[in-house]
C-alpha cells in the first residue's frame, strides 16, 4: 500500500463523526486479517473484561479514555505490566487527544489525534515491518513525492488544455509554499490555513485565490497595491524569480484543494531533502518513471564519489592544514566564495545541492574555526547560490533545481544559526542561482553558462546519459556528429557520454578547470579507447579515477550499472600524484592513471589487421546466413543419417560460442556444388535449400541476395576451409563468454568441424598457442583492451589477439606452456561436463558457481609458467601484468 493510501484511509476514520468503530476501522487498514478484525468486533477474541477496552492477543489493549487521559494510559500501563503475554501496542484516546505506546520498543506516541494519519508508520510492525527499517527505505520525501502524484494527476486531469510550463510552474509554487509554512520561512501553516479560510470546499474560487498570492509574491510589502487585502500581506516578498512569471488561469474542484490542504497538514516539510526530493518530484512528471518513486535520484554516498576527490578533499585537506592561521583560514573562506560548479546534465539537481550543502558547511566549520582561535568576525556570506550553474533539456527538473536548491539553502541558514548562534542569514528573498539552463548541452556553448575569467577556479561534474552507439537515436546520433565529427574520426562507435568528456575538455584547456563524470567502463575498454582517449589525453591528464564498480541508486529494484568515475585536469605538471581507486575498493597513489585506468604510461593500443606479435593468423568463422536451411540439430542430423543411407559425408559438425560454452551439438550441410547437383531432388535438401533461398532473397544486402544462387554453400567461408582438402582441428575462441569466470574458455575443436561466424579460429594451431590464450596476462589484456558486450568478455581478433605483446618464447618454454596445457585439456575430458559447467561462475554476485577445483590448479600452473616468460619474478596484482604488457607494447611501437 502506498503511503498515501494509509494517511488517507485513517483520515477517513478519524473524521467520522461517530468513533464507536474507530479501533476495528483502525485494525482494518493493517494487515491484521479480516475474520480476526470481525470476531473483536462481535467480542469473540477480545480478552479485555473492562468496559470500553479491547485486547488482541500480542497484537494491541486499547482503551477509550474518560477524563484524565495520562492516568488512563498509567492504568493500561500497569494493567498489561501484569501480563505474562504483552500486546505491541498500548493505545488510549479520548478522540481529542492520543497516548500510544510500542511495547517491543518502548517508543510512545502523544499526539493530537486528528493527527493520527500523519503517523501510520508508528504501527507497522502489525504488517511485519519495523519503523527503522520503514524510515530507511521511505524517508518524508517519499511521502511528499506520493502525495505529490496524486496532486498532480488530478490537476492535470482537470486542466487537458494546461500547458506543462503553467502546470509545472504551479506545482513548483505550491511546492514551494508548503515548505515555507513548516520551516519558518512563512508564519506556521500560514499557505494552509489561507487556503482553508479563502477560498470554498468546491475549489471554485480557488484559482482567483492562487493567482493573487502568486501575484504578490514577487513585489515587496511596499511596492504592493494599497488596496491589497491584509491577509496577502502576511505573506513575505519571495523573489528569487519563482513568482516572476503571470500564474496560468487553472481550473480546480473540491479534490484538488483537499490535496493541497491535505499536504499541508498531514505532511512534514521540515524533514524533506531537496536532493531526493526533486529526483522524485521530476519523476512524478512522467507517468513511466512512477513505477518506484525512491528509484529516481543519485545516493549522496555515490555523489561523493565524483566531488570529494575532484575538490572536496583539496579543499578540506586545506581546511586541516589552515587552522590555527586566521590569514589562512580567510583566505580559503574567501576563496570557496569564488569557485564556480556546474553540472551540465543537471537533471534535477542532485550533485549541485550535495556540492552546495558541503561548501557551506565548510563555510561554517571555519568560522568556528576562527571564533576558536579567538578572531571575532562579523558573519559575511561567503558560497551562495549564484556560484551554482547547470544544463538541463527538461524544463520542468530545471524548475525542480531552482526549488531544490533555495530548500537546501535555508536547511544550510538554518544550520548555520544553530552552530554560530550570531550568525544570520536571512533566506528571503530567494537569492538566484548562478545559472539552470534549460537547453540541448551538447547544441550550447558552455562559455555562455559560465563565463571564465583570469584567475576563476572551475569545476564541471555529474552524471550525464551514457547510451551506446546501438541506443541512441536519430537527434542524439545528430548530437554526436555535431560534437565530435570535427575532432575525432571514428566517433560513430563511441557512448553517447563521450560529448560531455569532449566538450569539458575543450572548455577546460589551458584553464584553471577539472571535470569529472561518471560514466559506464565500456568508454576506457576496447574499440572506444583509441578514438576518445587519444583525443582527451593529448590535451589533459587523469588526475583521479574510480575502476569499473556497481553504480546503485537508493531504490528497493533498480538495476546496477557497471561504471567508472573519471577526473581530468589541464593542470599537467602540478600534479605530480594521482589517485588511483582499485576495484577492490583500496585507493592508491601514483605517478599517472592511463585512459584504461590503470597506473602506467599513456599508451593506447590501436587495432591491427595483421598480429603484430608473429602469432599465426587468427581469423573469424564462418557465416551461413541460411534462415535455418543449412544448420541441424542432433536429432534433427541423426534422422537423416539413419533414412538416407551414406548422407553422414555431407555433414560436418558445426560449432560456435554458445555450442562450445554449452556442449551443444550441432550439424552443418556442408557441399560443393557438384554434390548438391547430385542431391538437390532429395526432398529434405530440396526443402531445406528453399529455406536458404527465401531468406537470402529478403535481405537488403546486394551481396546476400546474390549469395541466393549458391544455397547449397555458406555465405562467407574462412580461407582456411576452402584451401583445404581435409579440415583438420582448429584452436577456437568465443566471441564473447561472461565475466564471471576466471579465464576465457577456449579450446581445440575436432577433426571435420567448422567454426561459426560467432567464433574466431586459428586453423591447424599449435598446442602451445591455446596454453598462452588461457593465461591469466592474456586475461589481463582481454579484460582491459578487448572491452565488454554489456557485462560480457568480447574477444576481438585486431583488437586482442593481434596486439597482444608476446615475448620471444624459447623453445623450452613452448613445451613446458604445451604439456601443461595437453594436461588441462586432459583434465576437462577425464571430469566430464561441458565448459560451462567445469569454468563456472566463481566471480558472479549472485550465486557463484565454483570452477573446477583440478582445472583451477591445472591454470594455476599453467599461469606461473606463461607468467615467467614476462617476468624473472612474480606478478604482485593484475595491474602490474597490465603495465607490463602496456609498456612492451609500445616499446614494439617505437
Amino acid at each position: 500500500m502506498a503511503i498515501t493510501e494509509y494517511e488517507d484511509q485513517i483520515q477517513e476514520i478519524v473524521s467520522k463523526p461517530d468513533h464507536s468503530e474507530f479501533i476495528y476501522d483502525f485494525l482494518s487498514v493493517y494487515d491484521i486479517p479480516r475474520a480476526t478484525v470481525t470476531k473483536l468486533r462481535k467480542g469473540m477474541n477480545n480478552l479485555a473484561k473492562e468496559a470500553g477496552a479491547v485486547y488482541l492477543k500480542n497484537k494491541l489493549y486499547f482503551r477509550v479514555g474518560a477524563g484524565d487521559l495520562m492516568q488512563d494510559y498509567a492504568d493500561l500501563q500497569e494493567r498489561v505490566d501484569e501480563l505474562g503475554s504483552k500486546p505491541r501496542y498500548l493505545l488510549v484516546t479520548d478522540y481529542q487527544h492520543l497516548l500510544a505506546k510500542d511495547t517491543e520498543t518502548n517508543e510512545t506516541l502523544d499526539i493530537e489525534f486528528a493527527k493520527l494519519p500523519q503517523y501510520f508508520d508508528f504501527f507497522l510492525a502489525w504488517n511485519g515491518i519495523e519503523k527503522a527499517d520503514f524510515d530507511k527505505e521511505n524517508p518524508a520525501d517519499v511521502r511528499a513525492a506520493e502525495r505529490f502524484a496524486k496532486l498532480y494527476d488530478v490537476v492535470k486531469n482537470d486542466n487537458p488544455n494546461a500547458t506543462p510550463k503553467g502546470l509545472n510552474l504551479f506545482l513548483i509554487r505550491i511546492l514551494f509554499c508548503l515548505f515555507a509554512e513548516d520551516t519558518n520561512i512563512f508564519e506556521h501553516d500560514l499557505f494552509t490555513n489561507r487556503v482553508k479560510q479563502m477560498t470554498a470546499d468546491d475549489g471554485s474560487d480557488f484559482d482567483q485565490f492562487i493567482g493573487s498570492l502568486f501575484g504578490v509574491l514577487d513585489f515587496e510589502k511596499a511596492q504592493r497595491p494599497i488596496d491589497t487585502p491584509s491577509w496577502l500581506n502576511d505573506f513575505p516578498y519571495v523573489d528569487g524569480d519563482l513568482f516572476k512569471d503571470q500564474h496560468e488561469s487553472l481550473h480546480f474542484s473540491a479534490k484538488s484543494r483537499k490535496l493541497i490542504i491535505e499536504a499541508g497538514e498531514l505532511l512534514k516539510w521540515d524533514q524533506i531533502n531537496p536532493d531526493i526530493l526533486g529526483s522524485m518530484i521530476q519523476a512524478v512528471a512522467s507517468e513511466d518513471s512512477r513505477s518506484h518513486l525512491g528509484m529516481h535520484y543519485t545516493s549522496v554516498p555515490n555523489i561523493m564519489k565524483v566531488i570529494k576527490p575532484l575538490f572536496l578533499d583539496g579543499l578540506r585537506e586545506d581546511f586541516e592544514a589552515a587552522k590555527g592561521n586566521e590569514n589562512r583560514l580567510q583566505q580559503l573562506y574567501d576563496r570557496i566564495g569564488k569557485i564556480k560548479f556546474m553540472d551540465p546534465a543537471c537533471g534535477s539537481g542532485n550533485f549541485l545541492i550535495i556540492t552546495y550543502k558541503e561548501l557551506r558547511q565548510l563555510e561554517i566549520d571555519i568560522l568556528i574555526e576562527l571564533n576558536n582561535i579567538g578572531v571575532s568576525t562579523m558573519y559575511v556570506p561567503s558560497v551562495t547560490l549564484d556560484q551554482f550553474y547547470g544544463i538541463e533539456i527538461d524544463d520542468f527538473a530545471c524548475d525542480v533545481t531552482r526549488l531544490s536548491l533555495w530548500i537546501a539553502e535555508h536547511q544550510m541558514n538554518v544550520k548555520l544559526h544553530e552552530q554560530i548562534s550570531d550568525a544570520v542569514r536571512p533566506t528571503l528573498p530567494l537569492q538566484h542561482a548562478g545559472a539552470i539552463e534549460n537547453s540541448n548541452a551538447l547544441r550550447l556553448d558552455w562559455n555562455s553558462v559560465v563565463r571564465f575569467y583570469d584567475g576563476d577556479e572551475v569545476f564541471i561534474f555529474g552524471n550525464p546519459p551514457y547510451l551506446g552507439s546501438t541506443m541512441q537515436n536519430a537527434e542524439q546520433k545528430a548530437d554526436m556528429k555535431f560534437v565530435l565529427s570535427r575532432d575525432i574520426e571514428k566517433y560513430k562507435n563511441l557512448d553517447y557520454i563521450a560529448c560531455w568528456f569532449v566538450l569539458a575538455a575543450k572548455y577546460a584547456v589551458n584553464r584553471n578547470v577539472e571535470y569529472s563524470f561518471v560514466s559506464t567502463n565500456s568508454i576506457c575498454q576496447g574499440e572506444q579507447v583509441s578514438p576518445l582517449w587519444s583525443f582527451l589525453l593529448h590535451k589533459l591528464t587523469i588526475k583521479f579515477a574510480y575502476q569499473s564498480f556497481e553504480w546503485k541508486n537508493n531504490a528497493k529494484k533498480n538495476a546496477a550499472v557497471i561504471v567508472v568515475i573519471v577526473g581530468l585536469t589541464s593542470d599537467v605538471k602540478n600534479i605530480l600524484k594521482k589517485r588511483l581507486i582499485l576495484r577492490s575498493g583500496y585507493s592508491q597513489e601514483v605517478t599517472n592513471i592511463n585512459a584504461y585506468l590503470e597506473a602506467g604510461p599513456d599508451v593506447i593500443v590501436q587495432s591491427s589487421s595483421t598480429p603484430e606479435n608473429k602469432l599465426p593468423k587468427m581469423v573469424k568463422g564462418s557465416q551461413p546466413t541460411d534462415g535455418g536451411g543449412l544448420i541441424f540439430s542432433k536429432e534433427e542430423y541423426e534422422k537423416i543419417v539413419s533414412e538416407n543411407n551414406g548422407f553422414n559425408v555431407l555433414f560436418k559438425k558445426f560449432v560456435g560460442s554458445k555450442e562450445y560454452i554449452n556442449g551443444i551439438e550441432r550439424y552443418v550441410l556442408w557441399i560443393n556444388k557438384q554434390t548438391y547437383n547430385q542431391v538437390k531432388d532429395v526432398p529434405f535438401i530440396r526443402e531445406r535449400m528453399n529455406l536458404v533461398i527465401n531468406a537470402r532473397t529478403r535481405s537488403k544486402n546486394a551481396g546476400t541476395v546474390e549469395a541466393a544462387s549458391t544455397p547449397y554453400a555458406f555465405q562467407h567461408i574462412s580461407k582456411c576451409y576452402l584451401d583445404a582438402e581435409i579440415i583438420k582441428p582448429a584452436l577456437i575462441v568465443p566471441s564473447v563468454s561472461s565475466e564471471n569466470r576466471i579465464y576465457a574458455p577456449m579450446g581445440i575443436t575436432e577433426d571435420d568441424t567448422i567454426i561459426s561466424n560467432l567464433a574466431l579460429l586459428v586453423y591447424d594451431a599449435p598446442i602451445w598457442l591455446l596454453g598462452l590464450l588461457q593465461s591469466r596476462i592474456h586475461m589481463v589484456w582481454l579484460r582491459n583492451v578487448g572491452g565488454k558486450l554489456k557485462n560480457d568478455y568480447r574477444y576481438s581478433a585486431n583488437l586482442v589477439y593481434n596486439t597482444f605483446p608476446v615475448p620471444e618464447l624459447s623453445t623450452r618454454r613452448k613445451n613446458e606452456i604445451e604439456t601443461l596445457t595437453y594436461n588441462i585439456l586432459d583434465i576437462r575430458e577425464e571430469e566430464g561436463g561441458t565448459i560451462a559447467d567445469l569454468y563456472g561462475s566463481p566471480l558472479a554476485k549472485k550465486n557463484p558457481k565454483p570452477m573446477n577445483e583440478r582445472l583451477l590448479r591445472a591454470h594455476k600452473k599453467l599461469d606461473a609458467i606463461v607468467d615467467r616468460a614476462y617476468k624473472s619474478d612474480d606478478f604482485n596484482d593484475d595491474g602490474e601484468r597490465l603495465t607490463v604488457l602496456l609498456k612492451m607494447y609500445a616499446d614494439r611501437k617505437r
